[in-house]
């Protein structure tokens, strides 16, 4: 038996490529939007309800906190969209190699970065 196998892994020390990262973020963006979702549905059956509850989820979504949250599922939607749409052309048979992955990485972090950007501006 091999003796110099490890004990106890230390996750903090590895590294991992930017590819791994983006694709490790992109599953939790989806994690995210699916829990986000119920409240969406909520919202949108508050909003069609009656006059009342929709004035009452204006005046809701008027909340630092609420816009907070909201600004924070329109950062997941954005990445999982971006980054899903790498997948996309990596499953067509494009930027497969190493440089490609990583030069694909770092445009869908610089993309997201934008429209999450824009995205909050347009929350508040």
């Amino acid at each position: 038996m091999n003796s110099k196998r490890p004990v106890n892994l230390d996750l903090t020390k590895f590294h991992f490529p930017l590819p791994a990262i983006t694709s490790i973020l992109h599953r939790i963006s989806g994690v995210i939007i699916f829990v986000a979702m119920a409240f969406l549905l909520w919202g949108l059956d508050m909003s069609l309800e009656s006059e009342q509850s929709y004035n009452q989820l204006v005046s809701l979504l008027d909340n630092f906190l609420a816009k907070l949250i909201l600004w924070g599922i329109l950062a997941a939607l954005f990445y999982h969209l971006i980054a899903g749409i790498k997948h996309l052309i990596m499953d067509a048979g494009y930027l497969e190699d190493l440089e490609g992955a990583n030069l694909a990485a770092k445009a869908v972090i610089a993309v997201s970065v934008v429209l999450i950007l824009l995205a909050g501006v347009w929350v508040w």
